[in-house]
């Protein structure tokens, strides 16, 4: 009974429209209104309109780059069968009718009635273009009145060609497709000319529904709606039912949606940037991109299994770079490119925490500190100026006491990072921060140190690689090699290699982030780096809202970030070590399976030295802890531990 009473409501709703509708009609022959003009206002559409087709560094396809201009295609370049396929489900008596089909409302009114339910609208193809082109959407009679009325002054003003040609050029055939140019390049790969009729018939099919029926839509929903059109065609005499049936029994092939999308905007935005959005829009290029294609599912993957089990509204991203070639081999920029495309790996600033700590160490190592030299972490309070001061203090809130920079690297330790840019300074530091990489503002002071200024996973990454190369940065590659469309090598990409590093900072730099990984902030990874020699460094900031880890071996840097787009706090938890780390190590467990790793190789001007870590000077026997420090050569310490030998007098090696 509800249900009876809900139609009853319903369609007494839309009877009273549709009538009220029809009369108003009648009126519009006596005072039509001003249609704005038709004429198009973007280019017609070029010879060798085509795409951009996209291969991995494995010559597998991963997919293509549209032109997102809107181009106009002259009807002659429309296909006769998509013409009147079109007409014959859209408006079979397009060509009678003056821009509204009174018969056409009446008939859907009566199928409505017989039907008991709302089934038929009575909007003629002319209505249509009204509606897509200066109206919206809204189902008033206020609406319906001001699209009647422009329909019939279009009539007036423009053939039935013209008005056909207009229609093909204005309508939206779904995921992003404006117009048959459009929709002909993204669907099949084709100008509207080259369609056949079975592709024809597809796209006659789509303006019912465009999210539902459009080509890459579910095949039961596309060919069934495909089959409505050919039916249509038979109905009406324009095709024979062995036509027909022919068309059914051969459903055209559909090109698949592209693979990596955020890869493939980055593509096409250095493409635009290198040559000009016109030979870019023009297409007909095939480019060999730096990616792997395995590794970019994997990485997908592994950011979408991390982030979900956490909470759906998380966001990430992800980079893995070749340090030999610079080749980006993945880059993941979110989650669902579908709810956002948003690339978060090459354009979101974030604070990177203590993951911007290995270059100031470096920069430390660099100016003649040592990995073995000890610092004391109990907190101090800094001058800001205007009688304000500010305390540094561990995460946590702990106080470690005399630590090794090794150690206090490995920890994390906040107060001695700050005291550590305290000594080198801040000037130094952005200056050597620069030619890493990384960007830096003065403005920001010591508080730089604890990774306060904003960065992107981009810049992290290839900061990183310096330290996993030697000393030497490369220059993110995203191309290998355009090829013009008589594949004819057109344009190389080599590698670009930068000395920014001496090899023996890089080299100890290196052994104490493998520490990170095997007592400190990331020693979840420890079972990982003992199998695959790594090293790494954790970030978090204030408030758990950003988690980052980012790791390499000699031949990988991977760089991964997790976070809320509208900064919030992530929660008790929400690390680097408890987020960031887990994603990098499923990820790179992938990686190692088709890049063996390698042990970091050891240059030259890198020496041992056993010391006492209490103090950081050469060992004494009598010392009860030594390790093997590792130097660069000259800055070793030439003093033996006096502490726990009483008042011994120095000696030296």
């Amino acid at each position: 009974m509800k249900e009876s009473e809900d139609f009853s409501i319903a369609y007494c709703k839309n009877l009273t429209y549709r009538i009220a509708s029809g009369f108003l009609l009648l009126l519009l022959l006596i005072s039509p209104a001003q249609a704005q003009d038709a004429i198009a206002t973007y280019p017609i559409l070029p010879t060798g309109y085509t795409s951009l087709k996209i291969f991995d560094n494995q010559g597998r396809f991963v997919g293509r780059i549209l032109p997102e201009k809107r181009y106009w295609v002259a009807i002659d370049r429309i296909p006769a069968f998509l013409q009147k396929a079109v007409v014959a489900v859209e408006d079979a008596r397009f060509y009678e009718h003056g821009g509204i089909d009174i018969r056409g409302i009446a008939r859907a009114l009566v199928k409505d009635v017989v039907k008991r339910r709302l089934a038929e609208g009575g909007s003629t193809i002319t209505q249509q273009l009204i509606k897509n082109r200066h109206l919206s959407g809204a189902k008033t009679i206020e609406r319906k009145i001001d699209e009647a009325r422009m329909a019939i002054e279009y009539e007036g003003k423009y053939s039935k060609q013209q008005i056909l040609e207009m229609y093909f050029n204005e309508i939206y055939y779904g995921n992003g497709a404006w117009g048959i140019a459009q929709a002909s390049r993204l669907y099949f790969d084709k100008s509207p000319e080259e369609l056949n009729e079975a592709e024809c018939a597809m796209l006659a099919g789509v303006q019912k529904n465009p999210s539902r029926y459009n080509p890459l839509g579910k095949p039961v929903n596309v060919t069934g709606r495909r089959d409505v059109v050919l039916k249509r065609m038979v109905a009406l005499n324009i095709i024979t039912q062995r036509q027909s049936d022919t068309l059914r029994a051969n459903p055209p092939p559909v090109i698949k949606p592209g693979q990596a999308p955020h890869y493939l905007a980055l593509i096409r935005s250095k493409l635009i940037e290198r040559y000009g959005i016109e030979i870019t829009e023009q297409g007909g290029l095939e480019v060999t991109a730096a990616l792997d294609l395995s590794l970019q599912k994997q990485a997908e993957q592994a950011l979408h299994d991390g982030i979900k089990r956490i909470s759906p509204d998380l966001q990430g991203a992800l980079i893995c770079l070749d340090t030999a070639t610079g080749n980006i081999l993945a880059a993941v920029g979110g989650t669902d490119v579908a709810k956002s495309g948003f690339n978060r790996a090459f354009l979101a600033k974030r604070q990177p925490g203590s993951a911007i700590k290995p270059l100031l160490y470096a920069a430390a190592l660099e100016k003649g500190l040592t990995a073995g030299s000890v610092w004391n972490d109990t907190p101090v309070a800094y001058n800001r100026g205007n009688n304000e001061t500010w305390k540094p203090l561990n995460y946590g809130r702990e106080v470690l006491g005399d630590l090794s920079l090794r150690q206090a690297l490995a920890h994390s330790s906040n107060v001695i990072a700050v005291k550590l840019l305290d000594s080198v300074g801040v000037p130094y530091f952005i200056d050597f921060a620069g030619k890493m990489g990384v960007p830096l503002r003065a403005e920001n002071g010591l508080s730089l140190a604890l990774g306060t200024d904003e960065v992107t996973l981009n810049d992290l990454v290839l900061a990183y690689a310096p330290l996993a190369t030697g000393g030497t940065r490369p220059e993110a590659r995203l191309i290998v090699r355009i090829y013009d469309r008589s594949r004819r090598s057109w344009a190389e990409n080599p590698p670009v290699m930068t000395p920014v590093l001496s090899p023996a900072t890089a080299y100890v730099t290196t052994l104490m982030l493998k520490d990170v990984m095997t007592y400190g902030t990331a020693k979840s990874l420890k079972k990982f780096s003992q199998g695959y020699p790594s090293a790494g460094k954790t970030g978090t900031t204030d408030d758990y809202r950003d988690a980052w880890f980012v790791g390499y071996t000699p031949r990988i840097v991977t760089g991964v970030w997790a976070g809320y787009d509208k900064p919030r706090p992530g929660g008790k938890g929400f690390t680097g070590g408890g987020v960031a780390a887990p994603i990098w190590e499923r990820f790179m467990r992938k990686v190692v399976t088709v890049k063996p790793a390698e042990e970091f190789p050891r240059p030259e001007g890198v020496v041992t030295a056993v010391i006492d870590p209490v103090t950081g000077y050469l060992a004494m026997p009598e010392c009860p802890v030594k390790r093997d420090e590792y130097f660069i050569a000259g800055t070793e310490p030439t003093e033996y531990c006096q502490v726990h030998v009483g008042a011994t007098e120095h000696l030296t090696p």
